[in-house]
């Protein structure tokens, strides 16, 4: 992952070092210090225009994810009923997510009518308190009293409840995802069924 990224960032900056000369051959110069030739620039246009139209109708299509707590890199927004296991975006205000709010993209772990249980444990040093957290019996995941900033994590601490109707249960397992451990069920209205591209 490291190696990849690096070539990357390498191809990057070659693109960058290079961007001069090439503004220069679409502007109808032959290269830096040579005449014009309209020809040139007519060529360019009939390239750029038609990705630069590619590219603007491209991206709104998809959504980056920038969280390990999910397996995609890359998902976009697949109309229909929400069910669990599924994927789903909603906009997140919560003041350890930051001052604005912010897109996520989470698992649907426990649906309406299905029963969440939460287990307090020792953390490990025996400091304070973890939250495990079950649906139906189920493990779903383990809150954490600190971020990854060291912030302080207030866990959610549901006592046997069953998910009211409209609400569902978002996650991931992985150790460090921010979810419904920690503000617990969202609003099922607020969600956007996602599929995974990349």
């Amino acid at each position: 992952m490291l190696r990849i990224a690096w070539a990357l960032a390498k191809w990057i900056w070659l693109q960058l070092k290079e961007l001069p000369l090439r503004a220069a051959v679409a502007l109808g110069c032959s290269g830096l210090g040579e005449p014009p030739r309209p020809d040139q620039l007519l060529k360019a246009y009939c390239i750029v225009l038609p990705v630069g139209l590619l590219t603007w109708w491209a991206i709104p299509q998809f959504t980056l994810v920038m969280t390990p707590s999910i397996h995609a890199w890359a998902v976009r927004g697949d109309p229909g009923p929400i069910h669990k296991g599924d994927l789903v975006s909603f906009m997140l205000t919560n003041a350890v997510a930051g001052p604005k709010p912010v897109s996520v993209t989470k698992y649907v772990l426990c649906m309406p009518g299905e029963r969440l249980d939460m287990i307090e444990k020792p953390s490990v040093g025996g400091h304070t308190w973890d939250g495990w957290y079950f649906c139906d019996g189920k493990l779903l995941g383990v809150s954490k009293p600190y971020g990854r900033k060291g912030q302080k994590l207030d866990h959610y601490q549901p006592k046997g409840v069953i998910i009211p109707s409209g609400y569902a249960y978002v996650g991931s397992s992985h150790p460090d995802g921010f979810d419904s451990r920690y503000y617990g069920p969202v609003a099922i209205d607020r969600l956007t069924r996602m599929e995974k591209m990349l």
